[in-house]
């Protein structure tokens, strides 16, 4: 059974910082490239990173500089390390494992914010 499992998130006060893990379970997870997105309540889901097989990364221009998206292929997991964190933050994280026309979906893990 293939599982991708987020875990990591919380509450913390603004500027501080939370490391998202995405776990994955049933596959060979070193050959997907993995896409984190969050969605806010009644907000559309936005592309937050991207990390590529090879380990090249993208980021969103709202999170440059703050966050970093990284793999561990041996513990099949990606991360996300999120500093400096804004209330704009707040949302349900969710990672996204793509290999040709197979997607996977974890099940999100919520970050709040506060001011």
């Amino acid at each position: 059974q293939v599982q991708l499992m987020e875990s990591g998130g919380g509450s913390v006060q603004a500027g501080g910082s939370l490391r998202l893990s995405c776990a994955a379970s049933g596959i060979f997870f070193s050959i997907y490239k993995v896409d984190w997105y969050r969605q806010a309540p009644g907000k559309q889901r936005e592309l937050v990173a991207t990390i590529t097989n090879a380990g090249n990364t993208g980021y969103a221009d709202f999170v440059k500089g703050r966050f970093t998206t990284s793999r561990d292929n041996a513990k099949n997991t990606v991360y996300l390390q999120m500093n400096s964190l804004k209330p704009e933050d707040t949302g349900n994280y969710y990672c996204r494992a793509i290999q040709g026309i197979t997607i996977y979906w974890g099940q999100g893990t919520q970050v709040t914010v506060s001011s």
